[in-house]
């Protein structure tokens, strides 16, 4: 009897993608947001706390998920590894980590030093695992690039925002260095691509959105690196965040005509990342307008997240996520 034969969920499994990974990344920025929200309101954190213990899970359930692809299928995983798009998705899983850290670092200290310390062992591996395979591999062409390369680089400037904090400020400069290089050289690959070539496909559509993330996690970890200091360069970092927050709004209404994929994650994060950032700019310029801005889009924040569940709950019952494509 063959192993699918054992096992009807098998062939499932074998296309259970690294994307998945990008759900931790929505609901940890999510837990990030809503904490930062209930301090500078002050508000309880009840509802950070659950959405904190509700990103543990999935990022749990995920790993699990994913390392039994592994086991049982390497080959799978071998052909996402040299997806010209899929490929970018690996550091999400280092990413989640750093991330679930500064979610813990406010009451759990010591797991939060642990799960940073991994995250970005991880993120380190996997950043320049993923450029070496830029490099060597011909194959890839100006329109396999899409705005989903920016999260390996985003993977770096992620660090500092935990790491500065739990005592690694050398290795998160090093981490923010090298994000924020490469956040300007695959900017400018990116948008050649958006403007040269032609559209993205509906599936990568929503990953436009990515745009915002860079510049600003980027604020949030200058703001650590710098003293808390809002500067020029900080307003830099957060006012382009703004820029393609206007950009990307511009292209939503084609975004909303899609079909669901779950590349629709891709929306989740840097919404979370810039409310984040604007709350942090409020709060810090004692401004009233980034206050209520910040607000605003942590509403935005919680209705696209909750729909996003509902969403990927509703295509799981009805068989239309973990299928070949």
């Amino acid at each position: 009897m063959t192993q699918t034969a054992l096992d009807p969920a098998e062939p499932r499994l074998a296309h259970f993608p690294v994307t998945f990974f990008a759900t931790v990344m929505g609901l940890a920025g999510l837990t990030l947001a809503l904490h930062l929200a209930e301090t500078r309101f002050g508000w309880g954190h009840g509802a950070s706390t659950l959405a904190l213990w509700v990103t543990i899970a999935d990022f749990v359930g995920v790993a699990l998920l994913f390392a039994l692809k592994a086991l049982r299928h390497p080959g799978a995983i071998a052909g996402e590894w040299n997806h010209p798009v899929k490929l970018a998705f690996f550091p999400a899983i280092s990413i989640s980590l750093m991330l679930i850290a500064t979610a813990l670092r406010a009451d759990f200290g010591q797991a939060a030093l642990v799960v940073w310390s991994v995250g970005a062992a991880l993120q380190a591996v996997l950043f320049l695992s993923v450029i070496s395979g830029w490099i060597g591999r011909r194959p890839f062409q100006p329109m396999h690039i899409s705005p989903a390369w920016f999260i390996p680089a985003v993977g770096n400037v992620v660090a500092p925002v935990a790491g500065v904090s739990l005592g690694f400020v050398e290795l998160s400069w090093l981490f923010f260095a090298t994000g924020l290089v490469f956040w300007i050289v695959l900017l400018t690959l990116v948008m050649n691509r958006l403007i040269f070539h032609d559209p993205l496909p509906g599936r990568l559509y929503p990953t436009l959105v990515i745009l915002i993330a860079p510049p600003a996690v980027g604020f949030l970890a200058w703001l650590q690196l710098n003293g808390g200091q809002l500067d020029a360069f900080a307003r830099i970092l957060y006012y382009a965040g703004i820029t393609f927050a206007g950009i990307v709004a511009m292209q939503g209404p084609a975004i909303a005509r899609l079909p669901f994929a779950l590349s629709w994650w891709a929306l989740s994060f840097p919404i979370a990342a810039l409310t984040i950032a604007t709350l942090r700019y409020g709060a810090l310029a004692g401004s009233g307008a980034h206050d209520l801005l910040g607000g605003a889009l942590l509403a935005l924040l919680l209705a696209v997240v909750l729909g996003l569940i509902a969403r990927t709950a509703l295509a799981a019952t009805r068989g239309e996520i973990c299928r070949p494509e």
